[in-house]
């Protein structure tokens, strides 16, 4: 017996009806990012693996899906290289080639390498697939789609407004409350001064970001782990239970970081932010996070996190400012800030809330019955019409019984049936039949059109 077919683990199909959903999401993505005046660019689902590799961290790494060359790849492997190397080391006489781990990384390397063709400040929308070698669980997949808004050439914190206003816009589209997570790379860098572990800061913006995950004593097990003194995870401790208001917490760290001049300039970009906010019509909730670290390495200033107010769910969008990720490809001092939406969480968050448009669901308008060879041929004719009028049709393939060609109709949410039997084909009328009510009409081709819209 043949066995059952499978897809990898993290990996998910997507049936028609999952697919009209899908559409939806990124439709309405792609139409906010277009209203801010964003461009869509592609790159390849695979990038040279020394593009990849580095900048996400030790961890983000080890996530990278490596591809083996092609032919004899083996042959300039010895036994000592594979008694000897590390996974990394061994992967690098392997592999020349990754799958891509994000849209961001891929799209610094199309800014340098495409510099003479864009103008800057660039504004660069991206919908595509990409892969991670992470544990697959709910809300965390191997294979994901990343929808990113990204502006480049500019440091102006205007950008930062505006990507608030684009995530502000697209939830308020898909009716899911949220709250809108900020900080600031250059804060924490601070904090870590103050502490006074600043080679430290990667280590502690990786175990902080965990905050939520592990809570904070496991938090303080990793900053031990990684060599950070016990004085100075006591120090840092009343910095991650801050709480109260956006007032309150950001007046305690003007006082905490007053001897950090990194501390204040974040503390004062994060300030024009929100009081840039504050004059604006924002319909999510907005807050200053402090345990927010977002474990990517390349981020400089703001950052951003979006959480689902009524899902339990991880980030739905995230982003923030990275000011010389160009500059591992040879074009330094270009700063960029970024956002990501997850299409699939926000998949799962609307299918748990079921906030999908009803009308979204129906891409057939009107099913055609098939009575025979000379009643589909007027169909067809009827049909070019129809489509004429931006309306979805179809006409049955077989001539079928009457009730299976119903059931069709039912089981595909088609809302009207078009009937042409040997009555209609002498009046040159067609009997419409409202699926939902059972009313049935006689219509020419022209009224059939204008009823249906």
């Amino acid at each position: 017996m043949a066995q059952k077919p499978s897809i990898p683990k993290g990996t998910r199909d997507f049936i028609p009806a999952e697919m009209t959903k899908r559409r939806y999401i990124f439709d309405t993505i792609r139409s906010v990012f277009t209203l801010f005046g964003y461009h869509a660019i592609e790159t390849p689902a695979m990038e040279t693996l020394d593009t990849l590799m580095g900048k996400y961290g030790e961890e983000g790494d080890r996530l990278i899906f490596k591809i083996l060359n092609s032919g004899e790849f083996q042959q300039k492997i010895s036994a000592e290289n594979l008694s000897h190397n590390s996974s990394q080391q061994l992967a690098a006489k392997l592999c020349e080639k990754a799958l891509r781990y994000d849209l961001t990384v891929p799209f610094a390397r199309f800014v340098v390498q495409h510099r003479n063709d864009i103008q800057f400040p660039f504004k660069r929308y991206q919908i595509q697939p990409v892969w991670r070698a992470d544990r697959p669980q709910k809300g965390r997949y191997r294979e994901f789609y990343q929808c990113d808004a990204d502006i480049i050439g500019s440091d102006s914190l205007i950008n930062e407004i505006e990507l608030v206003q684009i995530i502000d816009s697209v939830f308020t589209l898909f009716d899911i409350p949220i709250t809108i997570k900020i900080n600031n790379r250059k804060i924490l860098s601070g904090i870590a001064e103050i502490i006074g572990e600043p080679e430290k800061i990667v280590d502690i913006t990786i175990a902080i970001d965990k905050l939520d995950k592990i809570g904070l004593e496991n938090v303080q097990k990793e900053l031990a782990s990684k060599g950070l003194t016990e004085e100075a995870i006591n120090k840092l401790n009343p910095i991650l239970s801050l709480s109260g208001n956006y007032t309150e917490k950001i007046h305690t760290l003007s006082q905490l970081l007053d001897a950090s001049e990194i501390g204040k300039k974040g503390i004062e970009e994060t300030e024009y932010i929100f009081s840039s906010l504050s004059h604006l019509s924002i319909s999510a909730d907005v807050e200053l996070d402090i345990s927010l670290a977002r474990g990517l390495n390349y981020y400089t200033g703001a950052i951003f996190e979006v959480k689902s107010q009524t899902v339990a769910i991880g980030s739905i969008c995230g982003g923030g400012r990275y000011d010389n990720l160009t500059g591992v490809f040879g074009m330094p001092d270009i700063s960029g800030v970024g956002i990501s939406f997850g299409a699939d969480r926000i998949y799962d968050v609307l299918n748990q809330l079921d906030k999908y448009p009803q009308e979204i669901t129906q891409t057939t308008r009107i099913l055609f019955v098939n009575f025979g060879e000379q009643e589909s041929q007027k169909a067809l004719q009827y049909m070019q019409s129809v489509r004429k009028q931006n309306i979805a049709c179809e006409l049955y393939p077989d001539n079928a019984k009457m009730k299976k060609q119903m059931k069709y109709a039912h089981d595909k949410d088609i809302p009207f049936v078009a009937i042409i039997g040997e009555d209609e084909l002498r009046s040159e009328n067609i009997t419409l039949k409202n699926m939902s009510t059972g009313e049935q009409t006689s219509h020419t081709i022209n009224s059939l059109c204008t009823e249906i819209k």
